[in-house]
């Protein structure tokens, strides 16, 4: 099978990380990175073994040799960076959040599906092992019917001037950078969207949401949740259900064990190391729907990416955080 050839746009930590998973895939490479810093541009080329650095997005999306683009700027920069992509005609794997409203959401969906161009968002939790197992698990009715979820993902952010997470004109806050992942899980264990949710959250003096507390209502069973950057929690997840539970020990996002609990006993631990880092598996996914000629993923489709989306917007909404670049868009 031809090598696989992906373009990386933007080589900070997470691009690091999306490239170093490439040491567990033996169809596919890394071959050309762009930034509009060439010094670091130059030095994740030699990091990584990239044969082609450009210092301008378009130069890239516009290379022949590149099959799909793994876009990794902040995600204030997603719409114009993934729809410069799409218009080049290129597969695209977006970090999440896709973007950063459902209305950027929507543009980028209805642009994929004009050009007939694969979008995905890289929520790469759901496809690690670990994970997968759960998702059997509750499917099956190892624990019966799901009852309630609780998570938390939290970490003491350094308040360093200009740092994304804490600037209104980066998009920054808890919710879109980290609780995310709570809402996204949530989403994947039930497989359908809550119909309400209560929430309260700390908005901090830049305007973000330092803290975000929820609780989703899906129609009985229910998902609660803390994301906050003030503080180290345990950052675990964990599934309640009639028969049983399901633990997922920190950090919740990257686990290799779960633990399955039943109320007469039984007991049992899946052990899921990963191949690399983690990130090879959506990375597998989005090849292998992208070479059957597919335009989204069947693992997180797009109305799932527009749901957690949509929820977020009402979220933040409600908490009273509004970003002032989106009005001008």
């Amino acid at each position: 099978m031809r090598t696989f050839s992906w373009g990386v746009i933007a080589p900070g930590r997470i691009a690091q990380r999306f490239a170093a998973c490439f040491a567990a895939i033996d169809d596919a490479r890394v071959l050309a990175v762009a930034s509009s810093n060439r010094e670091r541009g130059d030095a994740f080329a030699q990091r990584f073994g990239c044969e082609r650095v450009y210092g301008d997005y378009r130069e890239l999306a516009q290379d022949p040799d590149i099959d799909a683009i793994y876009i990794a700027n902040p995600h204030r920069y997603h719409l114009e960076t993934a729809l410069l992509c799409i218009d080049a005609g290129k597969p695209v794997l977006c970090e999440k959040p896709l973007t950063v409203s459902a209305g950027q959401a929507q543009r980028l969906m209805d642009a994929a599906s004009n050009r007939n161009v694969f979008l995905m968002e890289a929520l790469w939790t759901r496809f690690i092992p670990v994970w997968r197992q759960v998702k059997q698990w509750v499917d099956a009715g190892a624990i019966g019917d799901v009852v309630l979820m609780d998570s938390r993902f939290g970490y003491k952010a350094e308040r360093v001037k200009g740092d994304r997470v804490f600037e209104r004109d980066l998009a920054g806050g808890a919710l879109l950078d980290i609780g995310i992942y709570n809402l996204s899980m949530s989403q994947f264990v039930m497989g359908r969207d809550p119909v309400s949710f209560v929430c309260d959250g700390v908005v901090g003096e830049t305007g973000v949401d330092e803290r975000v507390s929820a609780i989703l209502n899906y129609g009985g069973p229910a998902s609660q949740f803390t994301c906050n950057l003030l503080s180290n929690t345990d950052n675990g997840f964990r599934i309640y259900g009639s028969k049983g539970r399901i633990e997922i020990p920190a950090d919740f996002w990257e686990a290799s064990t779960a633990t399955l609990i039943t109320h007469d006993g039984a007991c049992e631990t899946f052990d899921g190391p990963l191949l690399a880092n983690g990130f090879e598996y959506q990375v597998m996914h989005a090849m292998a729907r992208i070479r059957a000629g597919e335009l989204q993923s069947d693992v997180i489709p797009w109305r799932d990416t527009l749901a957690t989306q949509t929820l977020m917007d009402a979220i933040l909404a409600r908490l009273g955080v509004i970003y002032p670049f989106l009005a001008q868009q």
